[in-house]
């Protein structure tokens, strides 16, 4: 017999199906990971609409959020707002353009800084966290004990912590807004020789309304995102306190990169249908 003759079994049966199994992880992660956040949100939708919402538990979780994100927005809205004047401002002097800073320094603030800094601190603080103690809850059978009681632990716990990081993030991200172009504001004029009234002449000529439309609704998206990723893999954690610390791990690392990704798509959007315009 030849060897290309042998028969193989193993390989069409175990191999075979480890390989697929592998490979249909994170796809099968994925739609378990949508199919709670069309869950969590049709369940906080009748939630508000019959009155049953947990608003307790939502204003605690909201501001335990709130409590360990707000000095680190403050902090990192500053450093924001600088880089960008410096930078822009090095490139803006060459061109002898200096009246167009305040006008860059709201388009790279008010579109992409704010909302992914609000994203990427919920996202490192707070999910972490929701993930922490659902994990914990999971781990301890908690959970199961919901559920055996007939108490839903999508109305009882996941709506109200996907609610408020939808809640925080907006009011993150107009913080960060606000420190970041008060910051560029007085660095463009006391530096960059910039005057105030050009300045603000510039930032409202091209930045508007939409604009600071779209840093919120990006904000309350990926609220929304780090919410439900957070939930899903503290429910999801299994195999004792190493189960939950990989859940953890991975709430930061997906929440991350799921809102860039999402920024890049609403982004590009947005630049298609409403284009830059003086005005």
């Amino acid at each position: 017999m030849r060897i290309d003759d042998r028969p193989r079994p193993s390989a069409i049966g175990g191999f075979t199906d480890n390989f697929n199994d592998n490979a249909l992880g994170p796809v099968r992660t994925l739609g378990r990971t949508f199919r709670l956040a069309i869950v969590s949100l049709v369940q906080m939708f009748l939630d508000i609409v019959r009155g049953e919402l947990k608003i307790r538990e939502t204003v605690v979780m909201g501001w335990y959020l709130v409590s360990v994100t707000a000095v680190p927005a403050f902090l990192m809205a500053i450093p924001f707002g600088v880089i960008v004047t410096i930078q822009i401002g090095n490139i803006i002097n060459q061109l002898g353009a200096q009246s167009l800073l305040g006008a860059a320094s709201g388009f790279a603030v008010i579109q992409q800084a704010a909302p992914l800094a609000s994203g990427v601190l919920l996202g490192g603080a707070g999910a972490s966290a929701i993930a922490a103690d659902l994990g914990a809850r999971t781990v301890r059978e908690e959970i199961d004990a919901m559920r055996t009681m007939g108490i839903d632990p999508i109305q009882r716990l996941v709506v109200p912590r996907v609610l408020a990081a939808a809640i925080v993030a907006p009011l993150l991200a107009l913080f960060i807004i606000l420190v970041g172009v008060i910051a560029a504001f007085y660095l463009a004029v006391t530096i960059q020789g910039v005057g105030p009234g050009s300045y603000w002449q510039s930032f409202g000529a091209f930045a508007s309304g939409r604009d600071l439309l779209l840093g919120v609704i990006k904000a309350i998206v990926f609220g929304i995102i780090i919410g439900v990723i957070g939930c899903q893999r503290g429910l999801e954690a299994r195999g004792g306190p190493q189960g939950v610390a990989n859940g953890v791990n991975a709430t930061v690392v997906i929440s991350t990169v799921g809102i860039i990704g999402v920024n890049f798509i609403m982004t590009l959007v947005y630049t298609v249908f409403f284009p830059i315009q003086i005005g």
